[in-house]
């Protein structure tokens, strides 16, 4: 039976999804029964009776933070993918990064080794993957540096270093280290916000880019791993490296909006950024565009997926596929709500 953290987000719900259709017996976390309405959302955009595949799994109302509910869901568990996280870019969110990302890992990771479990998966993020010099993709051995990077990003990081001393006391272990994950269902946060953000048919659009995946590749390649005698490792989990105007015109054209046709130049950026902050002076929402932000877009980044195809003799699905049927999504809930 394996143990599944973060099963009502978006990688844990396509997940078990997964895992549940291929027979493996699953567990999984929840925290509120609102976080049950959307895992089963998600089943049904790929089951006709989403309810019975919801019923197959043993869910457990717990934490990551509460050690009771957590010592019981690994009650006769082999195997736990870890992908419970709080996701935020907001510097005031630091100490519940914390809290969350780091020790709620260290957690999950000291019960992993009391109960003996046979191999733990641990889903990060390629923001803990070093900066390469300039014209080069990064890799999993770009050393990592902690300037100008955003707090989810670097409780992430310290994350992954509670998963390594796991790996140092015979726990077996892999990381992976996806881009930004396209699926559907979680419209508010994610790569959601990036499809209601092209509905609004705005004329702008970011500079830079980063590295995005379907989540039904996320989701293969961790049960893949967990089957493989892989232990000890990271991997990138990247499909394609799109520039933000690329990815937005895509979603524009199957929307039927206007692909943006604007850059914002650095100093719009700044003048994004002060507002930002005095929208959250005022109203207490949460920071969407930081000086962290601001650089990132500025200074792109590009990854190679080649560790991985190479360890699972895979292919990716072209990103096309995905955006489409994500797309789809999108309108059946947000646009023409049954």
């Amino acid at each position: 039976m394996v143990l599944v953290t973060g099963g009502t987000g978006l990688v844990g719900s396509h997940l078990i999804l997964r895992l549940v259709l291929s027979n493996v017996k699953v567990r999984a976390l929840y925290r509120t029964q609102e976080k049950l309405r959307h895992v089963k959302q998600v089943f049904s955009y790929y089951h006709d009776d989403p309810e019975s595949i919801f019923d197959q799994v043993d869910w457990i109302q717990g934490d990551i933070l509460d050690l009771p509910s957590l010592e019981n869901a690994f009650l006769g568990m082999e195997q736990v993918y870890h992908a419970a996280a709080l996701i935020s870019f907001d510097p005031r969110d630091f100490k519940k990064l914390l809290k969350i990302n780091v020790e709620g890992t260290a957690n999950v990771v000291n019960l992993c080794i009391h109960h003996k479990i046979r191999k733990l998966c641990y889903v990060s993020t390629i923001g803990t993957i070093g900066r390469s010099v300039p014209g080069k993709h990064a890799t999993e051995n770009n050393d990592w540096n902690e300037l100008n990077t955003n707090v989810y990003a670097l409780t992430k990081y310290s994350a992954e270093m509670e998963v390594w001393r796991g790996s140092q006391e015979n726990l077996d272990v892999v990381i992976v280290n996806p881009g930004v994950i396209i699926g559907p269902g979680f419209w508010e946060n994610g790569s959601g916000k990036l499809f209601a953000m092209v509905n609004k048919g705005y004329s702008y659009y970011p500079p830079g880019g980063t590295g995005f995946v379907s989540v039904t590749d996320v989701v293969s390649i961790l049960t893949r791993l967990m089957k493989a005698s892989i232990k000890n490792e990271r991997f990138i989990l990247v499909a394609e490296n799109l520039s933000y105007k690329e990815i937005m015109t895509s979603i524009s054209h199957i929307l039927g909006r206007k692909p943006p046709k604007k850059e914002l130049k650095k100093w719009q950026l700044e003048i994004g950024r002060f507002f930002d902050f005095l929208k959250t002076l005022i109203t207490g929402k949460p920071r969407t565009l930081t000086k962290n932000s601001v650089y990132s877009l500025l200074h792109p980044e590009t990854y190679n997926n080649e560790k991985v195809k190479r360890a699972l003799n895979i292919s990716f699905e072209p990103l096309e596929a995905s955006i489409a049927f994500t797309s789809k999504k999108f309108m059946e809930d947000c646009l023409y709500p049954q």
